[in-house]
């Protein structure tokens, strides 16, 4: 039986790394789609998101279907939002949908959709009050928040090594809200 991982992420540096990411999720089993925000599509260029879609197999996507138009991808099992942004975070706790990849997470909550998220903000994004309150609605919903103690740990400005992003627990932490027999 597939299971499928939407692999969503933000415009934080570790989206660059998002790669071997699907591959490791794909030795796990999974049937990975992903799915980015605008400006991280803009990061990852036309190169990085040709390599996205080659490794996974789905066309990368960052915009909302049309009108009339069928869907690509097949549905999701369980979707991983990492890394999460302090803007995008924010926009999905509080309902709001600024981008395809933010409003698939918040249907996700209305379809009760196991969700597995991981915060890639600093110290200073961190230290603003709304990213503890997003965080608690998100868990409050039923999203397995990986942030503080056990998950992402903000880091100073300029000190985060993306290169070293926790992908691994997110995988670990999506393999375990699967739901039985997926």
């Amino acid at each position: 039986m597939t299971r499928t991982l939407y692999l969503l992420g933000a415009a934080a540096p570790p989206v660059l790394h998002m790669a071997g990411a699907v591959e490791d999720a794909q030795a796990r089993g999974w049937d990975v789609c992903v799915g980015v925000t605008p400006a991280a599509a803009g990061w990852l260029g036309r190169d990085g998101v040709a390599e996205l879609e080659r490794v996974s197999g789905h066309p990368v996507r960052w915009e909302p279907r049309r009108p009339g138009e069928g869907d690509v991808w097949p549905a999701a099992d369980v979707i991983a939002f990492a890394p999460v942004t302090a803007n995008s975070l924010n926009a999905w706790a509080l309902g709001l949908t600024p981008s395809w990849v933010v409003g698939a997470v918040v249907a996700g909550v209305g379809r009760r959709v196991p969700m597995v998220a991981m915060p890639c903000v600093n110290q200073v994004l961190a230290a603003h009050p709304q990213v503890d309150r997003s965080v608690a609605v998100l868990r409050e919903a039923g999203a397995r928040v990986l942030y503080g103690e056990g998950g992402w740990v903000p880091n100073r400005p300029g000190e985060g090594r993306p290169e070293a992003f926790p992908w691994g627990a997110v995988l670990d932490a999506v393999d375990q809200e699967a739901r039985p027999g997926q």
